[in-house]
């Protein structure tokens, strides 16, 4: 007996011994935060802060030199096309030669060819405007038979909006022209009379608002002068610059998402304008980059942003791709392996490494075009120790394709 009781007791012992390797040298799980595949529509976007600008913006200037009267006007004022805005005492011609007449007589010559331009870009745009409209009215009547897509009929919709702006904007630069005009014709009166002791009243070309008062006190004035900004905030578009190599993608019309300006919900823009020249601008970083402009027109009505002014930061979204039935995934699951993309896939605790197809990504999800399927679930931002074939503890992460954006309209 005793023999097969010490053979027992061994191979307990050994038993005992193997448990206890086990426990120490076991593989510890790793924690990892998966989220699964989903589909949806895929939305690509550029995104930056950008600020608001007056479309067109009118300095005011002295058209003589001479003492300028302290001005009543302020900043928000509301002026009216020919109203008086400021007078100047001018100060008699040191020479009243032919020279200086003349110059007097070529700019009344180019104010006047001005106007003339102005006029014809007026008529132009008016025609434009009518067609579009005309293609908005028959574009609207076909998308509610339902034969029109919808976005033919908001690109319609767009380019009558765009046509009538223009139109607004062309006519507001017809009484700039007239304006200019005027001041020459009262130059040449200066000569005609020099001793004359009038008052020289300066008179606003446009309809609007004072946005800027450049001199506000009773001072001596050199002709040309800038005196007071006038401006129709109405007008409002944003500019953003983004870099150039983002500013590839982006088409005139693209729809864009404004937020963070202050309201309590987003507004709606199309892009007009991608500048065709570039420019170097120094990052907070010290790292200079080459970016460009891109001009954006509101489109929500009036109402919701009528508290927006010259100059506001606003943060856009510019669209630059749109899949509506996708495979996403999230931007954080995937890593560069082998010259490809790739994620891990957890399967009953255990991740595998799995090559993907990338159609668009963008800064928060990617459309997969191959490699996953709905409903797998992926590692978010796999640690540095997480190989193939690796035993993992999963901890699901709350994480939409919209998160981050949501997470931010929230604050």
């Amino acid at each position: 007996m005793r023999p097969l009781l010490r053979s027992a007791l061994l191979a307990f012992a050994l038993l005992a011994i193997a448990g206890a390797a086990y426990l120490i040298f076991r593989p510890v799980p790793i924690l990892v935060e998966v989220a699964p595949v989903t589909r949806g529509r895929f939305v690509a976007t550029v995104e930056d802060d950008g600020r608001t600008r007056v479309r067109d913006r009118y300095i005011i200037s002295a058209p003589v030199a001479g003492r300028l009267l302290r001005l009543e006007a302020r900043a928000g004022d509301i002026v009216s096309a020919d109203e008086v805005v400021a007078t100047i005492l001018p100060s008699l011609p040191a020479l009243l030669d032919p020279r200086t007449r003349r110059e007097a007589e070529e700019r009344l010559g180019a104010a006047e060819a001005l106007v003339a331009e102005t006029l014809s870009q007026v008529e132009r745009l008016k025609s434009v405007r009518e067609e579009a409209e005309t293609n908005a009215a028959r574009a609207r009547t076909l998308r509610q038979s339902g034969v029109m897509a919808a976005q033919q009929f908001e690109r319609a919709e767009l380019a009558a909006l765009v046509a009538a702006r223009e139109e607004s904007a062309a006519e507001m630069r017809r009484h700039a022209a007239e304006h200019a005009v005027d001041q020459a014709r009262a130059v040449l009166r200066r000569f005609d009379s020099p001793d004359s002791a009038e008052k020289l009243e300066v008179k606003s070309p446009v309809s609007g608002r004072v946005l800027r008062v450049i001199r506000e006190s009773e001072t001596p004035v050199s002709g040309g002068e800038s005196l007071l900004e006038i401006g129709d905030p109405a007008s409002l578009e944003i500019v953003v610059d983004v870099l150039t190599t983002d500013a590839v993608a982006i088409r005139p019309g693209a729809p864009v998402t404004i937020e963070h300006w202050g309201g309590p919900e987003s507004l709606d823009g199309r892009v007009r304008l991608v500048e065709p020249g570039a420019f170097t601008k120094v990052s907070a970083l010290g790292v200079e980059e080459q970016r460009v402009w891109v001009v954006i027109d509101l489109v929500s009505p009036h109402d919701r942003w009528a508290t927006l002014g010259d100059g506001f930061r606003v943060d856009a979204a510019i669209v630059t791709e749109e899949i509506d039935d996708a495979l996403l995934v999230p931007q954080s699951a995937l890593f560069h392996r082998d010259g490809g993309w790739a994620v891990f896939l957890v399967r009953d605790g255990v991740a595998h490494k799995q090559p993907v197809e990338i159609a668009h990504r963008s800064t928060r999800v990617a459309a997969v075009a191959g490699g996953l399927s709905p409903g797998d679930q992926v590692v978010l931002f796999p640690p540095s120790a997480l190989t193939d074939g690796a035993t993992v503890k999963p901890e699901a992460a709350l994480w939409s394709p919209n998160a981050e954006r949501e997470a931010q309209n929230s604050r």
